[in-house]
């Protein structure tokens, strides 16, 4: 029963082609895939066979489903045992816009029962980081060896084999893989068995997977290495790695047993599958990706070197493997329905790397980080041009472009402040019921949401009673954290508040004796912030607040635009979100800001870290909106001469550095001096106390590493001299000398600035001793004045032999923040913008770092132009991009801003100049 053989290639199949529409349609449901796959790492192709079970659910002549840049040799439809109606004539037809092709039959495939599908094909190996693509490495000797590796979300699995590549088409499968007797094959599944095919070919056979989504099946071809170890419950844990950096593999194994055993206990849900394998490929787009059973992460998100590694890389590798082992349960269990809820994946694995890594290495101090987040989150979603945490989404470019800091660190925002509001106990079952409920299945946000409300904790002391109608309320008189209001509690109520609108509150706090008036509006940046259609924008916000006469966190749920709170006393000062523990940021009207700064500058240490460093950033960002003025923020950083914390000091920077690059780039030498001058002697005192040594906690020690790099960029002398002194001696040893781990970026940047400490670096960059510097080194390179050495890093980094093409993003973002090099990235991104989209597709956030990284900080209206005129001269799919939109909000908001505050900028800093 085959096909109309002239059809295969899928040429002209589009006119009668079945169906019309980007999702696939529900008559026929996939319930196990037999996949083999037999790739070519000499010719870099692969043929493969997939039979596909499924069950029609109504009649039907056409089986539509997935395939990309396949070419398919052979195509049937197979009656299962006991059927009677058989398909007949199957023809093949192809849809490639939409990524489609159909099996059709003359006579319709009966509705409840079985059939297979039998399909060949063959492909070659993908050139990008997706599908099932080529990666290659060299060896210690230079040879260059090749593997091949899978990723397939969103939407590549169909790349590899014909297959029904939705999320909610959860089905069994069964892979085997056919390689060469030296290699070695990895996939979801342990090896069953190996047979020989032929004295040059074997076939491995790997057990039977789980229920699961397409876009988590994963496999590898490789000469890979590996180091194993059990876990508690009895999980075998493997690390591989490319032979010659197994060494750099032992963090890794110690950190994945301790996480995967932690996740095992708090979601009361055994991991499923017999192993969990963590690979580091050496060409890897993201950071990582949780294929179940098969993680698979770039080489410095797992690697790390006791010897050489930095705090910041300790932390970062710890981080991205919790993300990564929390979405065993959150994401490949339960997995979100469609891709519009795709932060019920992200923004919980986000959020569980706080929770886990908190537990398991409390030395780390991730709660330290997790601010800056929410920071970064609120960024993007002031923007005009932000979307909700759950947003339609129909193709792939869209569905891609979900992978963003919303999905991410917005979402992990607002967990983190549910859990506060809901505590930790309640949170904790809420998730649990959740969980254990769909396991196997697919949800939507709501989902989440009924699994939260109807939770009565028996932990603790706490007095609480589920009342008639389901909901939970909490004995008034328990301790002041826990109680909230009277009412029930309607977490979808409130949540829908913080997930069906973009942007977030400002909440306007006035203090009128012992009266607290509030009153909240939607936080938005730009020209047009006061546009009257948004008046219905309202949230519930979990309010939290501390006084200057009582340090016990106070909490009031804030549902209507205005609201009065009535305190014991007088206060002198009142601080409003209390650690930042909420997605909202606080103006403090009539004198509340003063008193504050104040505070700040008597004695800063009456409130919390966190709490200091939300002040800093909620007062710049009250600037951008014209309710304060500049002034006023830059006397608020005056206090920071006394400042030692990481998280005030790097938000600090992260304000102020920003606004002299705006200047630098606009050529405005003295006041761009003078405040460049302010910034360094801000912080000049805890600079100076910075030993170069590695000594110290992770904290201390990733604030030395931001405070160097800060002073040797900004050429502060002491730093420079000191940096220089390391750098020749590293030099003259032939960088056999071991430079401290936290000081080696300060240092190589300093060394890069003279054309042979720049080629030296260079060739250390290439040497395998430093594969755990190379970031490093990259990051040194590129602050080279020299326009050549900027424009040949690009082209390397595009070409991706000396620089691989994974970290080209990071590359041309960087050329792009130094000074000789803002023209090169901007003209390299216009002439290279058809090969970038080949590599890093339309809509991943590799393109969109690339695009904002490189006009973030223009501010001229003739800059403004270039940008608008290349973008909208592009075709309409990258036209369109969510990305292009901020860049351009972003300059123009940046011209207003340099427009309105420059010349009060320029009079403060000569009032305030040292």
């Amino acid at each position: 029963s085959c096909c109309g053989l002239p059809d295969l290639k899928g040429s002209g199949g589009s006119a009668q082609f079945p169906w019309d529409k980007v999702r696939l349609p529900r008559h026929v449901v996939p319930l196990h895939y037999h996949l083999l796959i037999h790739p070519n790492l000499t010719t870099l192709t692969f043929t493969g066979t997939v039979d596909i079970d499924v069950a029609v659910a109504q009649p039907t002549k056409a089986v539509v489903l997935h395939g990309k840049r396949l070419r398919v040799t052979g195509a049937a439809i197979e009656a299962g045992a006991g059927n009677p109606c058989a398909a007949r004539d199957v023809r093949l037809l192809w849809h490639p816009p939409r990524e489609q092709l159909a099996l059709l039959s003359a006579e319709p495939l009966c509705a409840g029962h079985n059939y297979t599908l039998r399909i060949q094909y063959s492909a070659n190996l993908s050139d990008s980081f997706h599908g099932f693509y080529k990666s290659t490495y060299r060896t210690q000797e230079g040879e260059l060896r090749v593997l091949a590796s899978t990723h397939f979300e969103p939407t590549s699995a169909r790349m590899a084999f014909p297959c029904f590549d939705e999320p909610a088409f959860k089905a069994r499968f069964s892979i085997k893989i056919r390689r060469e007797p030296n290699h070695l094959a990895l996939s979801n599944m342990p090896l069953v068995k190996s047979v020989n095919i032929a004295s040059w070919l074997v076939e491995d056979h790997f057990d039977t997977s789980v229920k699961m989504s397409t876009y988590l099946v994963a496999f590898i071809v490789s000469d890979f290495k590996s180091i194993s170890k059990i876990t508690n419950h009895g999980v075998k844990i493997s690390i591989y790695t490319v032979p010659e950096k197994i060494n750099q593999a032992h963090y890794a194994l110690d950190a994945a047993v301790k996480l995967l055993d932690f996740y095992e206990d708090y979601f009361s849900i055994p991991y499923p599958l017999p192993k969990q394998d963590l690979a580091a490929i050496p060409d890897f787009q993201s950071g990582a990706m949780e294929n179940w059973g098969l993680t698979t992460y770039r080489e410095s998100a797992l690697l790390y070197d006791p010897e050489k590694s930095s705090a910041s890389s300790r932390l970062w590798i710890t981080m991205t493997i919790a993300h990564e082992l929390a979405h065993q349960w959150f994401g490949n269990l339960v997995t979100m329905e469609w891709w519009n809820d795709l932060w019920l994946n992200e923004g919980f694995a986000k959020f569980m790397e706080l929770l886990s890594v908190n537990v398991t290495h409390p030395e780390l101090r991730v709660e330290d980080y997790f601010l800056r987040r929410c920071f970064d989150a609120m960024e993007v979603d002031a923007l005009n041009s932000s979307h909700p945490v759950s947003t339609p989404v129909e193709d792939p470019a869209q569905i891609l472009e979900m992978f963003d800091e919303v999905s991410y660190e917005k979402g992990s925002c607002i967990l983190n402040m549910l859990r506060d509001f809901l505590t930790a106990d309640v949170f904790k079952s809420g998730l649990v019921q959740y969980l254990q409920k769909y396991s196997y299945q697919n949800t939507k946000n709501e989902d989440l949401w009924d699994s939260l409300t109807n939770i009565c904790p028996t932990v603790g002391t706490e007095k609480s009673e589920l009342q008639g109608d389901g909901f939970c309320r909490r004995n008034q008189q328990s301790s002041s954290n826990a109680h909230w209001t009277k009412e029930t509690l309607d977490v979808k109520a409130m949540m829908d508040t913080w997930t069906l609108q973009k942007g977030f509150p400002l909440v306007t706090v006035t203090v009128r004796g012992k009266n607290v008036h509030l009153q909240q509006e939607h936080y938005k940046k730009g020209v047009d912030s006061l546009s009257p259609t948004e008046n219905g924008y309202l949230w519930h916000i979990p309010l939290t607040y501390i006084t200057s006469k009582s340090h016990t966190v106070q909490r009031f749920l804030m549902r209507t635009k205005t609201d009065v709170i009535i305190l014991p006393e007088e206060v002198e000062w009142v601080k409003f979100n209390v650690d930042m523990n909420g997605y909202y940021i606080v103006h403090y009207e009539d004198d509340g800001w003063d008193r504050l700064i104040n505070l700040l500058r008597e004695n800063h240490t009456v409130i919390s870290s966190n709490d200091r460093a939300s002040l800093i950033n909620n007062i710049f960002q009250l600037v951008r909106i014209k309710k304060l003025s500049i002034s006023k923020a830059f006397d608020l950083t005056l206090y920071m001469k006394r400042e030692t914390q990481i998280m005030p000091i790097l938000q600090g920077m992260n304000e102020l550095v920003p606004i002299y690059k705006l200047m630098e780039r606009r050529d405005m030498d003295d006041t761009e001096k003078q405040l460049k001058d302010y910034i360094v002697n801000l912080f000049k005192d805890l600079i100076d106390k910075q030993l170069w040594s590695d000594e110290g906690s992770v904290s201390e020690r990733m604030l030395r590493q931001s405070l160097l790099m800060f002073a040797c960029v900004r050429r502060y002398q002491p730093c420079v001299d000191k940096a220089e002194e390391y750098f020749s001696k590293w030099q003259k040893s032939n960088g056999t000398l071991r430079l401290p781990a936290d000081v080696k970026t300060a240092v190589y940047i300093v060394g890069a600035q003279t054309s042979e400490g720049w080629d030296f670096l260079l060739s250390k960059y290439q040497h395998h001793s430093f594969s755990v510097d190379k970031d490093k080194i990259a990051s040194a390179l590129s602050l080279t004045r020299n326009k050549d050495k900027l424009q040949w890093l690009m082209e390397e980094g595009l070409r991706g032999d000396i620089i691989k093409t994974q970290d080209f993003p990071y590359i041309i973002v960087s050329v792009a923040r130094n000074p000789s090099g803002y023209h090169l990235a901007w003209t390299f991104l216009r002439e290279n913008w058809e090969k970038l989209i080949e590599k890093f597709e339309l809509g991943s956030s590799s393109i969109a770092g690339i695009v904002t990284g490189v006009t973030n900080q223009y501010s001229t209206r003739p800059q403004l132009a270039q940008v608008k005129e290349f973008f909208s001269s592009l075709e309409e799919k990258s036209a369109q991009l969510r990305c292009i939109q901020q860049a351009i909000e972003t300059i123009e908001d940046n011209i207003e801003w340099m427009d309105r505050y420059f010349e009060e900028i320029k009079t403060w800093l000569q009032k305030n100049q040292p």
